[in-house]
């Protein structure tokens, strides 16, 4: 693959067209105004990130998580883009300086397309139709819809969000550049290929849309003719990943502290060990000049040192492996290629997590709770897109947003209708929802 094939400002729905432009942004820049500015990524600011929705103490949700991953990504992306100009000049004069701007607008789209109650809800979709009483759709519809909504993936269904034309929506979805739907797709490969780990990157009703944009791209084909759609990754899915592995292991280590889930004795052992010695005594030096008597905030700076560090390794970790990369033949993340030191500090981080983090009360009560909600939404509304002829379906149906196909004559479109809505939901409405179709809250006036 090569840079000057993979960074293009063509956009998904208006190839053909001139766009006439009224300020001075770049194509990039447009695309990350368009996420900022619309309706799914504000109700990421009510979707669970780890920790229940905030209380008296406030952690992290979809939507801070996402736009410190976007912090973090524009920074990978702008060192990249300066160390490899200064390798191949002649990329100067191109899109290529923008790559920070890209993986920014990236990262910000990197969870819109997951479902209320974090990865509890992605269970209880999948396991509606693998475990629940979805199971006899199985026979009812295409092979490759099932494989999509029994490996349901939030990866996916960020794509589907951005590329997809929903009723009423022009085509194109969000009309965003190809490169940055490129940088989006975490696993480039269908779900017939999904395997036991259950990931794939796009659903076979966006298929044709990823091949067009891959092929543009000059993205490096795996899979033959007739067989299931398989491709590389575009590079910059690399740095978006790292982004979104820096911020996500590194802040719920703070929001656990604040939690009180890991003391601060606990929090600053995991924090200072990704530096040696010296660098230790530094930052505690610095923090003691400094007058900062508070824990919180003690752990505030250490938290920014170390995600500090970790950009820059992982972005000297695609540096010096461009070439498979560009190739198509790295294996693994850009985490598992950081120098030692800081990989295994990442390690501890990730054991802590999950022994410690993953598993404590608050956040196993909204698992539970979310997959129940989950489940029985996924109940009601497929059995009202089974038959939409009955009185209460008809009352169901109703209430699903005009853009959702849900009236269409085709099955698989009311199924996925159903996962759309569902899926979009945000963890509040999701709970209002099961309220008030199970007769536990009414309006009253």
């Amino acid at each position: 693959m090569n840079w000057k094939e993979l960074i293009s400002n063509k956009r998904l729905g208006q190839e053909d067209r001139h766009i006439e432009r009224h300020d001075d942004r770049s194509e990039f820049k447009r695309d990350y105004d368009r996420l900022i500015f619309s309706a799914p990524f504000r109700r990421m600011q009510n979707k669970t990130q780890v920790f229940p929705l905030p209380g008296s103490i406030f952690v992290h949700n979809r939507l801070t998580h996402s736009l410190e991953v976007a912090s973090v990504g524009m920074s990978l992306g702008n060192d990249v883009a300066a160390a490899i100009i200064e390798k191949q000049p002649e990329l100067d004069k191109t899109l290529f300086p923008q790559i920070g701007t890209i993986v920014s607008t990236a990262c910000l789209a990197h969870d819109m397309g997951n479902p209320p109650f974090g990865h509890s809800g992605e269970k209880a979709i999948q396991t509606f139709f693998t475990e629940g009483k979805g199971a006899f759709l199985k026979n009812e519809i295409s092979e490759g819809t099932w494989n999509d909504i029994t490996h349901f993936e939030g990866n996916a269904n960020a794509f589907r969000l951005l590329a997809h034309r929903f009723k009423g929506r022009r085509d194109g979805g969000f009309v965003m550049t190809y490169s940055t739907l490129a940088s989006i797709v975490k696993y480039p490969f269908e779900s017939a290929l999904a395997g036991d780990h259950g990931k794939f990157g796009f659903f076979c009703t966006e298929k044709e849309i990823y091949q067009k944009i891959a092929d543009e791209l000059g993205i490096i084909r795996h899979s033959q003719s007739g067989a299931p759609l398989a491709y590389a990754r575009h590079p910059l899915v690399y740095l978006v990943e790292a982004a979104d592995d820096i911020c996500y292991e590194i802040m719920d280590i703070e929001d656990s502290h604040k939690l009180k889930i890991l003391s601060f004795e606990q929090t600053k052992d995991l924090l200072l060990g990704f530096f040696d010695e010296s660098v230790k005594n530094s930052i505690e030096k610095r923090i003691k000049d400094e007058g900062i008597t508070d824990d919180n905030e003690k752990v505030i700076y250490m938290r920014a040192c170390v995600i500090g560090k970790l950009e820059n390794v992982c972005a000297r970790a695609f540096i010096d492996h461009e070439k498979e990369i560009l190739d198509g033949t790295f294996k693994g993340c850009l985490i598992d290629h950081i120098p030692e030191p800081q990989r295994e500090a990442y390690k501890r981080c990730t054991e802590v997590s999950f022994n410690r983090i993953y598993k404590s009360k608050p956040v196993l009560d909204v698992e539970l709770s979310g997959f129940k909600i989950m489940e029985t939404l996924m109940e009601i509304m497929t059995e009202a897109a089974v038959h939409p002829d009955r009185f209460y379906s008809k009352q169901l149906i109703s209430r699903v947003s005009s853009q959702y196909d849900i009236t269409s004559p085709n099955l698989e479109t009311r199924i996925m209708a159903v996962v759309d809505y569902i899926s979009g939901m945000t963890d509040v409405y999701a709970l209002d929802i099961y309220q008030k179709i199970n007769g536990i809250s009414l309006p009253i006036v």
